[in-house]
């Protein structure tokens, strides 16, 4: 129904933002990847939006980018998993690392999340796997089994999750578990 709002942002109060359109002033829900984002109060905005009907509210969602909403959108097509429950999981992680950490399969990496516990995030990697990652430009694409030890030896060793995923980049495509881990850990070493 409401698909794009463009206006002045009028007032910002995590993850609440309310955008003056023409004199109407509309309180949207967004991502914090989202909020940090936005301009100051006062400046223009474009936001795009998905709108929740349900029998006690209606509430505004808004994302800065196509490929947030269509995360959000595959997100709340869950069992169990609610729009506040998809805000919060692309809050905790930007669309690139939700990707790949269902491109890899790694539960881990969605636990981190506020309000996801083990079952949640395994379930919410069952029901992603081929929805998101390549359509969603997963950073690593497809990753073979040698890179995905390597990053998880990286995780393992304390490293973030972009340091891990950048020093991934850096190593040739056909190179060994052993041999990869300790050409990553002499570029993360520098």
């Amino acid at each position: 129904m409401i698909g794009k709002l463009t206006g002045i942002v009028s007032d910002k109060n995590p993850p609440q933002v309310i955008i003056d359109c023409g004199g109407v002033g509309y309180e949207v829900q967004v991502p914090m990847s989202t909020f940090y984002n936005l301009p100051a109060d006062g400046h223009k905005v474009t936001l795009l939006t998905h709108f929740v009907v349900r029998e006690d509210a209606q509430i505004l969602y808004g994302f800065a980018t196509n490929t947030e909403r269509e995360a959000f959108r595959e997100l709340i097509k869950i069992s169990g998993v609610g729009p506040r429950t998809a805000l919060s999981v692309l809050s905790g992680m930007d669309v690139g690392d939700l990707a790949q950490a269902v491109t890899l399969q790694e539960a881990g990496r969605l636990i981190k999340v506020p309000g996801i516990g083990k079952k949640t995030a395994e379930r919410l990697l069952l029901e992603l796997k081929g929805k998101l990652g390549a359509d969603l430009g997963a950073p690593l694409g497809a990753v073979g089994d040698a890179q995905s030890d390597i990053l998880q030896a990286l995780l393992a060793l304390g490293y973030s999750d972009k340091e891990a995923a950048a020093a991934l980049k850096a190593l040739p495509k056909d190179v060994g578990v052993s041999d990869g881990i300790k050409l990553a850990l002499k570029s993360l070493a520098k």
